[in-house]
């Protein structure tokens, strides 16, 4: 599996079976690629691709899920022909890159649909779809619209898990699912799990009832993923969420207009990067929370102080802290044991959380 970003350290990037690509394996490649990264300038995540690549390569894998870093077209992963292409979402981010409107983001994002290749599209509205249908088209590629081939229902979410029906439009067979990533908008990408997971058993690939509802419902365990609604503590509850974006921070808010009853009060740590569209998240931000700015110790960060005189004009207000950790513990001495801390708005500020 190659994902990013990473949250603490650089390894989760590359895994094999859940488990990190070596610290060995990553200093050898450096020194190995050292000359020619010098003659040619890859960028980190050229560079942290050809290393992924390579580890699993060497390590002879039977399948690889590797996830696209920015839009698609022209990333660096779509070096690769793969089994199956899979979109999961088109959302407002990193505009000044993929384009400024939704077409033209999915315009990019559609850049890895491969000629002969099936793709799943896990969402789409009408300004995207077309975008997916000209290029499957183009490329002689299947198309499946995930949302049109399962309805989920019975959405449930405690601390630790999320339970739903799903039903198969095609023959209309319900079943039921557990998964421990527990937030909400699962239930969404659960969809687009069991559209690919079809495609994958029709290529060749046996998957097992049992094996599959396993998977489900460890995937924090099998995989490292954590950040998503990921409850750390209780009494309070604390939960961490990499949302940094627009439609990330909406995905919470409605998490939290279903659950938050559960809460007395709400809490909110958080820091932003300066290259975000902060005010269209501050704006969606709740004024009856009690806010702890902060920052992660990268240069991208936006200063504390600062974030804070811009989330004044949106009515949120709060103190400054230095540091997340900080933030926390002075939530955790306000709070009571039924109410909620929620620390998003940065991947690298999720990634500073000591716990």
């Amino acid at each position: 599996m190659y994902t990013s970003p990473h949250l603490v350290d650089f390894r989760e990037r590359i895994r094999i079976n859940g488990e990190m690509i070596a610290e060995n394996f990553v200093i050898d490649f450096v020194e190995r690629t050292k000359k020619l990264s010098e003659a040619i300038e890859p960028s980190f995540f050229e560079l942290t691709v050809a290393m992924a690549f390579d580890f699993f390569a060497k390590e002879k894998v039977d399948i690889a899920v590797i996830e696209t870093g920015l839009g698609g077209r022209l990333d660096s992963t779509n070096i690769i022909t793969p089994l199956l292409s899979i979109i999961t979402n088109i959302g407002y981010d990193h505009m000044n890159i993929l384009g400024d409107t939704l077409d033209k983001i999915a315009y990019e994002k559609a850049g890895i649909i491969k000629p002969g290749v099936p793709v799943v599209i896990g969402e789409y509205i009408d300004k995207t779809k077309p975008a997916f249908i000209n290029k499957a088209t183009a490329t002689g590629s299947v198309i499946h619209f995930a949302n049109d081939e399962y309805e989920v229902s019975n959405i449930s979410s405690s601390i630790y898990q999320l339970n739903c029906d799903v039903t198969s439009i095609s023959n209309n067979i319900t079943e039921h699912f557990t998964l421990d990533l527990n937030g909400l908008y699962q239930a969404k990408n659960l969809k687009t799990v069991l559209c690919a997971e079809g495609i994958l058993m029709e290529l060749g690939f046996n998957i097992s009832n049992d094996e599959e509802k396993y998977a489900l419902a460890n995937t924090k365990k099998l995989t490292g993923l954590h950040g998503r609604w990921d409850v750390i503590a209780e009494h309070p509850t604390i939960v961490l969420d990499v949302a940094h974006n627009e439609d990330g921070i909406r995905q919470l808010l409605y998490q939290l207009s279903v659950i938050g009853d559960q809460f007395k009060a709400l809490h909110i740590v958080t820091g932003m990067v300066k290259d975000k569209d902060i005010d269209k998240v501050l704006v969606l931000l709740p004024t009856n929370a009690t806010y702890y700015f902060t920052n992660a110790h990268i240069p991208r960060a936006l200063p504390a102080a600062e974030l804070k005189q811009k989330a004044s004009a949106y009515q949120l207000n709060g103190r400054v802290f230095d540091d997340v950790n900080s933030g926390i513990e002075a939530a955790k001495q306000k709070a009571n044991k039924d109410d909620l801390i929620l620390i998003c708005g940065s991947v690298f500020l999720v990634g500073e959380v000591k716990y």
